[in-house]
């Protein structure tokens, strides 16, 4: 069974019951998230071998971080404990033509103030095949930056295949401190996973003729996308996810997926989703992705199973996957109808 190590922030989600928004609720619900946490957990539930790495608090909140993690099977044998804080993201939930609303309460949280020293990437890495990260992570400060480098340097001197997903996120950094930051780690990405809007607001890379928020994607326009990426980093693989947005609640997803080697650029059926909950959406692709280049599907079957994985995702609360192979398998070999299972 292959080993993947993820590496980032765990967070602590606080969010309205309900629909409700920040200014009328008096309770919230308490959970965790963040984006290569996320991850970790869908290809756990996979049945894969996977590691997550962070640092979190001792105390009781860092402990119950921990333990969510914990309670899907993710190996968290690497977690750095210290620090002061766990970092906080309030989410209202958009509803109909309402965006949903995140607000970040990170700062000084314990992975943003730790040192490069917490980590030893050698013995981190120790038996690993694959290594995940997002651009979230760089996007904490410089000395994130720092770490992301030394683990990619480490995972590459091993011969592991690297992934990023570029997640761009601009209440964290400017898209000048990104470029820079982003295009220094490319050199070490094998599998870049981005969205319609990231490889414009990272790199400047954009789709011809496509409107997001009207609903109309641009199949070529992505293809040229994906082939500008992988000729200017040198990436193996780039998976585009592809979202039309309708309302809060109702958006068509699909992906893309650019192999290099054998020059396809395979595009997965579309989903017409009613959302339930959307946070964890493209981590679930990204899981999906992984497990499916490791477990040797092709380039097609890969993109449907990451975008049937992801789909599902998208009717589940909270930031975690919980689905099965099988649950993914079926949904994407054409059993989207939802019925009851008896």
């Amino acid at each position: 069974m292959a080993k993947i190590v993820t590496f980032g922030e765990l967070m602590l989600r606080l969010q309205p019951y309900n629909y409700e928004r920040f200014v009328q609720c008096d309770h919230v619900e308490f959970t965790f998230g963040g984006g290569e946490a996320n991850v970790a957990v869908s290809l756990a539930n996979y049945g894969m071998d996977v590691a997550f790495v962070t640092k979190l608090p001792a105390h009781a909140i860092g402990q119950a971080a921990v333990n969510s993690l914990r309670r899907y099977g993710v190996d968290t044998s690497k977690i750095v404990r210290g620090g002061e804080r766990v970092g906080i993201y309030f989410n209202e939930k958009g509803a109909s033509q309402r965006g949903s609303v995140c607000i970040y309460d990170r700062a000084h949280s314990a992975i943003q103030t730790a040192a490069p020293s917490d980590f030893d990437w050698d013995k981190i890495f120790e038996g690993a095949e694959w290594f995940h990260f997002t651009g979230i992570t760089p996007a904490l400060g410089p000395n994130l930056v720092e770490m992301c480098i030394e683990a990619c340097k480490a995972a590459k001197a091993r011969g592991i295949k690297i992934s990023c997903d570029l997640n761009y996120r601009g209440k964290l950094w400017t898209r000048a401190e990104a470029n820079k930051a982003m295009t220094e780690l490319a050199q070490y990405i094998d599998v870049c996973i981005s969205n319609e809007e990231d490889a414009k607001d990272v790199f400047g890379i954009e789709a011809e003729n496509t409107d997001i928020y009207g609903g109309s994607l641009n199949h070529e326009g992505y293809k040229s996308v994906a082939k500008q990426l992988a000729d200017k980093f040198g990436f193996e693989k780039v998976a585009i996810t592809l979202r039309e947005s309708h309302s809060a609640f109702d958006n068509g997803w699909s992906a893309m997926l650019y192999n290099v080697e054998t020059d396809e650029y395979c595009f997965s059926k579309k989903y017409n989703l009613h959302i339930i909950d959307r946070v964890g959406g493209g981590d679930s692709f990204g899981g999906g992705l992984i497990y499916s280049l490791l477990s040797g599907k092709s380039t097609q079957e890969a993109v449907e199973f990451a975008v049937a994985a992801s789909a599902l995702k998208h009717s589940i609360e909270g930031d975690y996957n919980m689905v099965t192979v099988a649950e993914v398998e079926k949904l994407a070999g054409g059993d989207g109808s939802g019925r009851i299972q008896r």
